[in-house]
């Protein structure tokens, strides 16, 4: 049996000079060997070859790049509350999409804090996953999940992709990385197309480049302008966005930089989204953590309405937020979050006694799990934690974290 080892080019020279080692799942995973050794550069351009490969979804209309587009960071290309996929491509989603972007430190869940550097934390509480509610524990595990479910690739099961692998552009070049037999053994060659798209999303340069201007400041290679800098004392401040209580924006005592996420799970209470077609059904409710996708919790009620924190890498770039995709506008969002407690008639509707139904995307029983930590807690009719300037600095310092800056060559105009 071989084993797969990340490979020195993965390290990629000055990329990620100040960002922790990577520990990708796939560095122990052992697999059948095909006519030769099959390295890390192939199981990556085959996985990159499988990520854009729309025939092996059902409607043949959808591969993993519909929803992950690499011109959005790895994130849905449109502002749709949830994409559409399933037999027909027309099966609305139940969430939105997340980016594919800076996963690659995300630790495997726990029901305990970690700090920044993957270490166990004093403080309790669940914490990792992959997805929105953490239900995947690897890369690998999370690679598969859309290839199955019925409103995405739709295939149903493992056996079904792998027919599907065997008609491929890319079975010719599946063969002779695994052996001419291996589509006569479809739990090997399912698992050995969720490798290949795990490597494959483990690529430095497309999938944490660390190449935002926020970075670019952290090494000393350019400077935040005036309101980008309130803009992130805004948002670390305890008194005011307190943003970085769960997004992250310090380098940890390794160096590592910042995901902006503490990979915690939490309640924000974001309002009940009708643009989701299971919302029409007024009994239905996704409570992230204890169902309806995640089953191991169902009974775990202190866990409902919890969903993982995700990255704000790239967020000022994104049209749809929150796990439901309730708003499509960031201003929004960052008002929502000074305004939630101290404004709610402006976020939720009334209910049928005419008072506001606040949280009304969890059924009352759960209501106590939402967060009231700050910017959240303030009293009706008092005042927000921080104004519309605090709002329009945060914006500028958001959009320092877009990849793609290009820092300006000294002596060049």
């Amino acid at each position: 049996m071989q084993r797969l080892l990340l490979p020195i080019a993965f390290a990629c020279a000055g990329l990620v000079q100040a960002a922790a080692p990577a520990k990708p799942a796939y560095q122990s995973a052992s697999y059948a060997p095909g006519p030769r050794p099959v390295s890390a550069k192939q199981l990556e351009e085959l996985g990159r070859q499988l990520f854009f490969d729309r025939s092996l979804s059902a409607s043949g209309r959808m591969s993993c790049a519909t929803c992950h587009s690499p011109s959005h960071a790895y994130g849905p290309p449109n502002g749709l509350a949830a994409q559409l996929g399933g037999k027909d491509g027309k099966q609305p989603g139940t969430r939105a999409a997340p980016s594919l972007r800076y996963l690659q430190s995300v630790p495997p869940f726990s029901e305990h804090f970690h700090d920044n550097d993957g270490n166990d934390s004093e403080d309790a509480g669940p914490t990792g996953g992959y997805t929105w509610d953490g239900r995947a524990d690897s890369a690998h595990a999370q690679a598969s999940l859309p290839l199955l479910a019925a409103n995405e690739m739709a295939n149903g099961t493992p056996a079904a992709v792998v027919d599907k692998l065997r008609r491929s552009a890319a079975a010719a070049r599946f063969q002779r990385l695994f052996g001419s037999d291996i589509f006569s053994h479809p739990a090997q060659a399912f698992d050995k197309a969720a490798l290949a798209l795990e490597v494959f999303q483990q690529n430095p340069r497309e999938f944490y480049p660390y190449d935002s201007k926020y970075d670019a400041y952290l090494r000393g290679q350019a400077k935040l302008t005036a309101k980008e800098a309130r803009g992130l004392k805004a948002f670390n401040d305890p008194d005011k966005g307190n943003c970085a209580s769960c997004h992250i924006s310090q380098r940890s005592e390794s160096g590592a930089f910042p995901a902006f996420t503490d990979y915690g799970h939490i309640a924000v209470g974001a309002p009940r989204n009708p643009e989701l077609a299971a919302n029409r059904d007024s009994h239905y409710f996704d409570l992230g953590l204890c169902g309806p996708a995640r089953t191991d919790f169902k009974n775990r009620g202190d866990y409902c309405g919890l969903f993982r924190t995700p990255s704000l890498r790239n967020v000022a770039s994104r049209k749809t937020f929150f796990h439901n995709g309730a708003f499509h506008d960031l201003r929004q969002v960052l008002r929502f979050y000074a305004e939630r407690d101290t404004r709610p008639g402006k976020w939720y509707p009334k209910g049928k006694d005419g008072k506001v139904a606040k949280f009304d995307d969890l059924p009352a029983r759960y209501q106590a799990n939402v967060n009231m930590e700050a910017p959240f807690g303030g009293k009706a009719g008092g005042k927000a934690m921080f104004s519309e300037r605090d709002i329009d600095d945060m914006l500028a310092f958001l959009k320092t974290l877009n990849d793609g800056y290009k820092p300006a060559v000294r002596g060049k105009s």
